[in-house]
């Protein structure tokens, strides 16, 4: 079911990037970061960077590996790698929250798993050099 609401920034959620791409580009259903905050004027979407269990073949400063990153099935086989370089705005009809089974009475149980703050803080100096802005690394403060 699609997300209804923007989640905060450092969220991770299910990304459906199997609708209308092609590789090299990511092209399945699977974990991603929320790196935007809301944004005014842009309803219903939101900037995302995918995680892949794939180990880059050549690390880059725009791979971070999240070895503390717990996600239920069928994600939880590690390790997890962002892939800040593939930054993408995401219409809320792909993201759904990262899902944990039933409970007693069937309803989905849903996990609103949020990075912590120097986790999300590497993510956004992954970013950073996936643009080629690595030298505006330094400008960003210690997590808050």
């Amino acid at each position: 079911m699609p997300l209804l609401y923007h989640p905060k920034p450092g969220t991770v959620v299910i990304c459906d990037f199997g609708q209308g791409f092609r590789v090299p580009e990511m092209i399945k259903r699977r974990p991603a970061i929320v790196v935007s905050p809301q944004i005014q004027g842009r309803p219903n979407l939101c900037t995302v960077v995918p995680i892949s269990t794939e180990v880059p073949k050549f690390k880059m400063p725009y791979h971070l590996e999240l070895p503390n990153l717990a996600l239920p099935p069928p994600f939880h086989v590690g390790p997890n790698w962002v892939k800040a370089d593939m930054i993408f705005a995401s219409s809320f009809a792909r993201l759904d929250l990262l899902r944990a089974g039933k409970d007693d009475r069937g309803a989905r149980i849903y996990i609103t798993e949020c990075l912590p703050p120097e986790d999300f803080l590497a993510v956004q100096k992954a970013m950073l050099c996936s643009l080629g802005l690595a030298s505006l690394t330094k400008h960003l403060g210690p997590p808050k």
